[in-house]
């Protein structure tokens, strides 16, 4: 015998509050719509009564598609396994939240193809806006957003032709800042390591700011590294490199270890020339410039180490994961005491970061998604028409990694 099925219970109709309310559709639709001034009370108390007996549940789709509004928009996100995008999305979902939007995520998983596709689905869902952290775009794939089409906000990365709002870092700032910052420590090699940075604007400008500081100033080294994390292979070379460059750091700085001034020992186990990564570092420092020359004097080492060419050696990550490869490598060759040997400072403030204690560049990261659905907002509503950048500041965190 077999077992009979329950059906689940019809939803109510919009039809079917009328005639619980003893009136008519048109009246529960103004009622639904907030045209309650011409809506007697006691029919507005009767209709909102009918709605709760019946627990009916509006459908604001349809609702939204017969006044031309949907409130769906879309975010395209680059890499949803970076912690940026977590935290800047959950700045988007509450300011979602509170305007009254729907919000549908696409995430392309650092895939340019998958960005195109993306792009084009949104279109047919008819989003209302949309907010792009790219990764490959370019100004073709996004004719359909923008200024006369779809209202667009971008999200830390600019997308060259593209005229739309920006919300973001101020990424200039930031490096200048964590560039500042390790010179002020006295590290006198630093290296920028960042992703390949060609077609993505935030990180373009971050090394473009960290070169400038460097040749600004004639006591530290400065060199940018390009790090490709998508190739394994590329990536363990590179940190071989770096294991047999900081052993031979150390090896020379075990002759300088004696500070002639106090006659105490000094710990340089810090300290030497990098040679990382030849084929994919580009010198930021003065041509001409002699590789393993000492430039400038150690603080407080004014006759030992910088004499005799040891240098104090720092990396400036340029995004978190870049510092999380570099920290877990430092980890597991040197231990948890991988800080005494090199500095490590990151832009993005992951919260593994306090952990490991290193030094960070914290974004906004919050209020970056939050205003970015502001400002889509006021495109929707046809509020803003002026193109605008909003660059927030990013918060330096001093951690044990850059301390000694």
């Amino acid at each position: 015998m077999s077992t009979p099925h329950t059906l689940a219970p019809r939803r109510a109709t919009i039809s079917d509050v009328a005639r619980e309310a003893g009136t008519g559709k048109t009246s529960v639709s103004r009622y639904l719509n907030g045209e309650l001034s011409v809506l007697s009370p006691e029919l507005r108390g009767r209709i909102e009564a009918a709605i709760e007996r019946l627990d009916y549940q509006p459908n604001q789709m349809a609702r939204g598609l017969k006044r031309g509004r949907n409130r769906l928009i879309g975010m395209l996100v680059a890499d949803l396994t970076n912690p940026y995008s977590v935290e800047v999305l959950q700045g988007v979902e509450a300011a979602c939240h509170a305007l009254g939007y729907m919000l549908l995520i696409c995430h392309a998983a650092n895939e340019v193809e998958m960005e195109r596709r993306y792009l084009q689905l949104l279109t047919t869902y008819r989003v209302e806006g949309v907010i792009v952290n790219a990764l490959g775009v370019r100004e073709e794939t996004l004719r359909p957003v923008g200024e006369g089409g779809i209202p667009a906000v971008l999200v830390d990365r600019m997308v060259d032709g593209l005229v739309a709002d920006l919300v973001g870092l101020d990424n200039t700032a930031a490096a200048e800042l964590g560039t500042h910052h390790l010179l002020e420590r006295g590290f006198d090699d630093i290296w920028f390591v960042v992703q390949p940075f060609e077609h993505v604007s935030s990180r373009r400008l971050r090394e473009a700011a960290f070169r400038a500081v460097i040749d600004g100033q004639a006591r530290a080294r400065g060199r940018t590294v390009v790090l490709e994390l998508g190739d394994a292979a590329a990536v363990e070379g590179a940190l071989a490199e770096l294991d047999r460059t900081l052993d031979a750091s150390l090896e020379l700085a075990a002759h300088v270890s004696h500070d002639f001034t106090t006659g105490a020992t000094v710990d340089l186990t810090h300290g030497a020339t990098l040679d990382l990564m030849h084929a994919a570092s580009v010198d930021a420092t003065t041509a001409g410039t002699p590789h393993d020359a000492p430039v400038g004097a150690v603080p407080g080492d004014t006759h030992g180490a910088a004499a005799k060419g040891v240098r104090r050696l720092a990396l400036f990550a340029a995004n978190a994961p870049v510092a999380l490869c570099l920290a877990r490598h430092l980890n597991t060759r040197y231990g948890a005491r991988w800080q005494e040997r090199i500095a490590l400072l990151s832009i993005d403030d992951p919260e593994w970061a306090e952990f490991a204690g290193i030094t960070t560049i914290r974004q906004p990261t919050y209020q970056i998604g939050y205003r970015a659905v502001e400002f889509l907002h006021e495109r929707i509503d046809g509020v803003q028409t002026a193109v605008r950048d909003c660059l927030l500041p990013g918060e330096l965190i001093v951690r044990a990694s850059t301390s000694r």
